[in-house]
C-alpha cells in the first residue's frame, strides 16, 4: 500500500468534513457467514450521502484482519470509484505531533524555578523529542514533547480500521451502500453432548463460535457453513484464551439448514452479539430418546507374522442410526450417570456426516474383557506361511458380551482358513469372527491359516 505523510493526506481523508461523504455510522442490516477454515464473509449496508464535489468516503469500523484484496463494494453507477486504501492510524505522539502541524496547540512552560504555566502557541516541527513553537508574542520557543497537551484528535487520523475510497460522483444522491468483505481470525466449530442412559441417548449440539478479528459484530444475522472450501494454505493461528459466553435457543427457535453447492449453510434465528476476543457457543441440535447399540471389538495381529502370545483389549462403541440432517465436523463427548454423579465415558471426533448416516461413536477400552491370541504351532516353508493360532476371549464382566475379533489376512485363491468358528471376510481383507461370550466366562478357538509368502 501507498505511503503518504499525513501533511498531504489530511486534508483529503477527513471524515464528514469539506469533499468528504457523508456515510451513516449506523447499519440497516448486517451478516456474517463464519467458514470452517478460520474466515468469515462480512456484509453490511449503511445510508448514504454523496454530494456532486465529493472526492472521497471513508467507512470506519471494519475488522483489522480484513482481507483488503476481497472487498467487494457496491455503489451506483453514477459514482465512479478511482482507488482504495486501508487506514488504521494508532495513536502515538508522534502521530499526534505529525497531525498538530501549523496547528494551535497548548504547551506547559517554565515560569519560574519551580512553577509551569500553560501557553498557546503554533506547532511548527517536531523531532519526535522536541518541539519548535511560535507564541503568540512571535517568540519561537523549544520544549520537550512530552509537554504538548492536545486537546482533540484531528480528523486526520483514522483512529479505528477502516476503508477509504477516492471518488468522483456525478450527482448530489442519497443511496445505500453495500459493503462484503473476507476477514481472518474468526471461526466455528461444533461440539455434540451425548447422555447415555440404558439405551437410549439424548443428543445435543452447539455452534462455537470464536472472534479474534479485531471487531465486534453487534445485532448480526448469524450464518455457518460446514464444509471445506479450497483455500491457499496460511501459518496456523495461534490463539490465546478467550471468554466463553453461552447464547442458548429458545424452544420455539430452530436453527434453518440449507444444502448449497456441496456445502451445507446454517442461519441462527435470532439476532447475535459477537464481541471480539470472546467465545460464543450456540445450541443447535436437540433431539431425545434415540435408541443405541452397543459393539464391541478388537483388532487383532496377522498370523503370517504373529509369534508366541498376545493379550489386547477390547474397543466398546455405541452407534444410532442417522439423523435427518447432516451433522458438522466436530467432537462428540458422551456422558452417563452412575449413582447420582456424571461421567464421562469418552470422545470421539466425527467427520462432516450426510444425513441419514449411521454414528458411530468410540467410548474407549473395555476394562473387562480380553483378547489372547497365541501361537499353538507353526508349519512355514519356503513357500507358505503356515500358523495355527488360538485364540480366547475373556470376559469379566456381569453382562454377556458380544465381541467382534477383526484378523487381517489375504483373501486370495492362494490363501486358506481352517476354522472351528464361523468367519467372514470385511472390508476387503479383514477375517471377523464375532464371539458371544457369557457374564464371567471365557469362550476359545482355534483357526488354522495358510498362505503364500
Amino acid at each position: 500500500m501507498k505511503i503518504f505523510s499525513l501533511s498531504i493526506i489530511s486534508s483529503l481523508l477527513v471524515v464528514n468534513s469539506t469533499f468528504g461523504a457523508a456515510l451513516s455510522s449506523d447499519l440497516k442490516t448486517n451478516s456474517l457467514i463464519v467458514y470452517n477454515g478460520s474466515i468469515a464473509l462480512v456484509h453490511e449496508e449503511r445510508n448514504l450521502h454523496v454530494n456532486r464535489h465529493d472526492s472521497h468516503i471513508v467507512y470506519e469500523g471494519v475488522a483489522n484482519t480484513i482481507e483488503t484484496d476481497s472487498v467487494n463494494i457496491e455503489l451506483p453507477s453514477t459514482i465512479k470509484l478511482n482507488s482504495q486504501q486501508f487506514r488504521f492510524d494508532k495513536l502515538t505522539r508522534s502521530k499526534l505531533l505529525e497531525a498538530h502541524i501549523d496547528k494551535v496547540v497548548h504547551v506547559k512552560v517554565l515560569k519560574d524555578a519551580k512553577i509551569f504555566e500553560t501557553i498557546e502557541g503554533t506547532l511548527l516541527s517536531h523531532d519526535g523529542n522536541f518541539c519548535i513553537v511560535r507564541t503568540k508574542e512571535d517568540n519561537i520557543i523549544s520544549v520537550q514533547s512530552s509537554n504538548v497537551i492536545f486537546k482533540t484528535v484531528p480528523n486526520a487520523l483514522i483512529t479505528k480500521p477502516s476503508l477509504v475510497w477516492n471518488i468522483n460522483s456525478l450527482k448530489d444522491l442519497d443511496t445505500t451502500m453495500k459493503l462484503d468483505y473476507v476477514i481472518k481470525k474468526v471461526g466455528w466449530k461444533s461440539d455434540y453432548i451425548v447422555n447415555l442412559d440404558g439405551d437410549n441417548v439424548d443428543l445435543s449440539g452447539w455452534i462455537t463460535i470464536n472472534n479474534r478479528s479485531g471487531k465486534a459484530f453487534k445485532d448480526t444475522n448469524l450464518h455457518v457453513l460446514a464444509g471445506d472450501i479450497n483455500r491457499a494454505q496460511r501459518p496456523e493461528v495461534k490463539y490465546r484464551k478467550a471468554m466463553v459466553m453461552s447464547a442458548p435457543m429458545a424452544e420455539q427457535d430452530n436453527v434453518a439448514h440449507v444444502a448449497h453447492e456441496g456445502y451445507h449453510f446454517y442461519s441462527i434465528p435470532f439476532k447475535v452479539n459477537l464481541a471480539n476476543n470472546e467465545k460464543t457457543q450456540i445450541k443447535f441440535i436437540d433431539e431425545k430418546n434415540l435408541h443405541v447399540n452397543r459393539r464391541y471389538d478388537v483388532y487383532l495381529s496377522n498370523p503370517n507374522y504373529l509369534h508366541g502370545e498376545v493379550k489386547r483389549g477390547v474397543n466398546q462403541y455405541i452407534h444410532f442410526d442417522g439423523m435427518d440432517f447432516p451433522l458438522p465436523k466436530g467432537i462428540v463427548r458422551t456422558y452417563s450417570k452412575s449413582k447420582g454423579m456424571t461421567i464421562l465415558l469418552g470422545e470421539t471426533s466425527i467427520k462432516h456426516t450426510a444425513k441419514d448416516t449411521p454414528i458411530h461413536l468410540r467410548l474407549g477400552e473395555n476394562f473387562d474383557v480380553k483378547v489372547t491370541q497365541t501361537v499353538v504351532k507353526r508349519n512355514d516353508d519356503r513357500r507358505y506361511y503356515d500358523a495355527t493360532v488360538k485364540y480366547v476371549v475373556k470376559n469379566s464382566s456381569n453382562e454377556n458380551k458380544k465381541v467382534e475379533l477383526q484378523v487381517p489376512f489375504n483373501n486370495n485363491s492362494t490363501s486358506s482358513i481352517d476354522s472351528s468358528m464361523a468367519y467372514r471376510y470385511k472390508k476387503g481383507n479383514l477375517v471377523t469372527y464375532t464371539v458371544v461370550v457369557n457374564a464371567e466366562s471365557s469362550e476359545s478357538f482355534e483357526v488354522n491359516y495358510r498362505s503364500k509368502k
